[in-house]
This record gives C-alpha cells, structure tokens and sequence, in this order.
C-alpha cells in the first residue's frame, strides 16, 4: 500500500530548465499530469529584490503543484526573495546550487557554491526562516576536481543541518570551466550509484535523482531502488506524453492518469492559447513548448513544421493547431 509519501507531488517532477520551463510550458505540461511537481526557470533574488520585477513570479494557480527555483549567494537577499516566493504562491523554493553557467558563476550562484557549503547552509537558514513554504535545494555531486565521494556526503550534511530535509541532485560533476553549460548536461559522466548511496547514508532525508533519466520505466526503478523521488529534465520536454501521461496513474498514486489523448491535450489549451493572444502574446510563445508531444507519433514531423513555420506569423491562433492536429490526427 503507498503511503503519503508515495503520493507526494516531488515523487515525480519536471526540472527547472533555462528558456524552457516558463509558465506556457508549464500550464501544458499539467494538461498531461495532475500531480507532477513543475518547477520555474531560474530566477534570480537580485531580479526580485532590487530590481523589483516581480513580474518573473507570476503564474497561473492552474499549474499547481508548482515550485520556484531561486539563484543567489547573499544571505539577506535570498530570504525576502523566498517570503516573496511564499507570498506569490509557490508550494516551494528551491535553491539553485547547480548551474555552470559563465553568468550565473559570475554572480557567485550556481553549481559554484558546491565549494561552499557553510555560505549555502546560511543562505538556506535564512530562507527557512522567511518562508512558510518548505525550502529545498538542487545541487550536483561536486564541480571541477572535487571528489564527490567526499564533497556530497559532506555537503548533504552541512546544508542540511542548517534545516533542509530535501535535495535534488543531479548525479554528475559540474565543470566551471572548459565547458558549456549544455556540455554540462552531457560529457561529465553520470553517477547514479552515488546518489543511491547517499539514500543510504542519509536515510532521514528525502533525495530525488536527477540526469539521464529518460523514461518511467526507469524513473520508477530508482523508486524501487529506495529513491525518495525522480526529477526529470530534457525527456519530459522533448517527449512530454511519453512521461507525464501516465505518470500519475503509475507513479503518484492518483489513481488515474488525466485520461487525455494527445489530441484532447491540443484541445484543451486551446483556450489557454485564446486567452494569451487577448492579452497581446504571439502564438508561438506557448506553440514551441509543445513542438513534442507527437514525438514518435505518426505525423510528428508535420505536426512539427506546421507549427514551427507558421506560428511567427502574424494573425497565427488556434486555427494553426487545430490544422496541425487534424495532420496527425487519425
């Protein structure tokens, strides 16, 4: 029998990703999946707190459950970010302890904190302390020629004994320098095994695992494993209906799964898509999240170029979908 734990929404998530999970993305990803914990891109405490753009925590309550992943290193700062967070209406922060950007590292956020942990544990404390909503963090096993057996263990430890009680880890090296942030995602090889191990040894935290997960089949095998949740990154946004249709219904205990086709998926941000172009959006500020969720369908790549080519154009609403969908639609 699953138990609350099972059921909690950071059993299964989509990870923040950079120019990819805004809040277009996110309204779509939830058409598929109830339960799956989103989460924003990266938004910086100086963006919200000195330059007051509270404009980049704006989303619609349809994507709940959501959380925000914020990027800071100043103690002060990054805890009214949170109780901003809290009070816009966030399920969670989350601290962002694993971009290898050039400038994110230039700001002294990011993967580089990983040789930090005390300034990482002050911030947390901070945050914790301003928030009423639960803070996190999402790290990675250790940067450059730090050895992650030693740096996550001691990480994990510090950190959350300034009162986190749940971390996502990416279970690769960052490297500061020498690659690009999209090498980052790729050539450091992955290490599983590591973080399980850090399941083990941490037993009285809640650890997600995060890289190269591609699939539910092998989200749900780190589940068996004893992980205590999965994030998954690119596959959830290049093949969205492969991994959040079914999430619910075999990983979140929901009971059941949305039940929508691709088809009725298209149909049901229809309205969405109406709304945004009365406020004054472009069509294909919500139409290029949702360029996969044929991928591997018959029809994908027409489902594919009738978007991509028409959706800059002027005058481009539902219609183009609807044309679209009626090339793939059986």
């Amino acid at each position: 029998m699953r138990g609350a734990q099972d059921t909690a929404p950071w059993r299964l998530s989509v990870a923040p990703m950079m120019e990819w999970t805004d809040r277009h993305c996110r309204f779509f990803h939830r058409q598929m999946s109830r339960r799956v914990l989103l989460y924003t891109e990266m938004v910086t405490a100086p963006a919200i707190v000195r330059g007051r753009a509270l404009h980049l925590l704006e989303f619609d309550p349809r994507e709940h459950p959501v959380a925000v992943q914020l990027g800071g290193s100043d103690a002060r700062e990054l805890a009214e970010a949170a109780r901003l967070c809290a009070q816009a209406g966030y399920s969670e922060v989350n601290l962002n302890v694993g971009c290898p950007s050039d400038r994110v590292q230039s700001g002294g956020i990011g993967a580089v904190l990983m040789k930090d942990a005390p300034r990482v544990a002050e911030c947390v404390s901070a945050m914790i302390a301003a928030s009423s909503v639960e803070v996190t963090v999402k790290c990675r096993i250790g940067v450059d020629d730090q050895d992650p057996e030693e740096v996550l263990p001691a990480f994990l430890e510090t950190v959350s004994g300034a009162g986190v009680s749940r971390f996502a880890i990416h279970a690769r090296k960052a490297w500061l320098n020498g690659l690009s942030p999209r090498e980052n995602r790729d050539v450091p090889p992955l290490d599983h095994a590591l973080v399980h191990r850090m399941k083990r040894s941490f037993s009285h935290l809640r650890l997600s695992i995060n890289g190269g997960i591609a699939s539910l089949d092998e989200a749900e095998e780190h589940l068996e494993r004893g992980m205590d949740g999965v994030m998954i990154g690119r596959a959830a946004y290049q093949r969205p209906a492969d991994l959040l249709l079914e999430a619910d219904r075999r990983l979140l205990g929901a009971g059941a799964a949305t039940g929508r086709t691709r088809a009725q998926v298209v149909e049901a941000m229809l309205p969405y898509i109406e709304a945004h172009l009365a406020a004054g959006g472009q069509l294909h500020q919500v139409s290029r999240h949702m360029l996969g969720l044929f991928h591997g369908q018959p029809g994908a790549r027409t489902w594919r170029r009738i978007l991509s080519e028409g959706a800059h154009q002027g005058g481009a609403g539902p219609a183009l979908l609807e044309r679209a969908l009626a090339a793939v639609a059986p």
